[in-house]
Formats: C-alpha cells, structure tokens, sequence
C-alpha cells in the first residue's frame, strides 16, 4: 500500500510541475556543478597516476573533487601542498 502512495506523490508533483512550469536556471546551476565536480576527480586520478613516481597520493572524494574541479590546477596544487606539508 505504500508503494502506491509514493507513485501517487511523484505522479502528483510531475503533473505540478508540466503546470506551473520549472525554472531551468538551478538546474543548470546544478549540472555545471556536478560536471566541476566530475572534472575535478578526473584531475585527481590523473594526479594520482602520475603522482606514483613522486610519491604523491590524493583520495578521490567529493570534498577534494569539489576543491579541483572548482578551483582548477590552483585548487589541484593546494590540495598537493596540504598534503605534503600537514599530513
């Protein structure tokens, strides 16, 4: 019976939403953020490949992700000096 309650709250919002219409704005907003985030794993997993030879090693998570995909090589390169000078 529950099943049944949560198909009619999602059938219930979808048909609000093709009514009132949806803001395509946060959507963008939140996709280019997803791909920054993408972006900034792929930086950190070529980082770390490379990074074998200088013995170098970032984890790949959402935190550090976020830091190089939104702040670039910058973001990349202080995450390589919090690495090497505090831990």
């Amino acid at each position: 019976m529950e099943s049944m309650i949560v198909i009619s709250l999602f059938a219930g919002f979808i048909i609000l939403l093709l009514l009132m219409g949806v803001s395509i704005k946060p959507l963008r907003f939140l996709g280019l953020g997803i791909v920054k985030i993408m972006i900034g794993a792929l930086f950190l997993f070529f980082l770390n490949v490379v990074g074998v030879q200088l013995n170098i090693h970032i984890p790949i998570n959402i935190a550090t992700a976020a830091v190089s995909g939104f702040l670039g090589i910058p973001g990349v390169a202080a995450l390589i000096a919090i690495d090497q000078l505090l831990l």
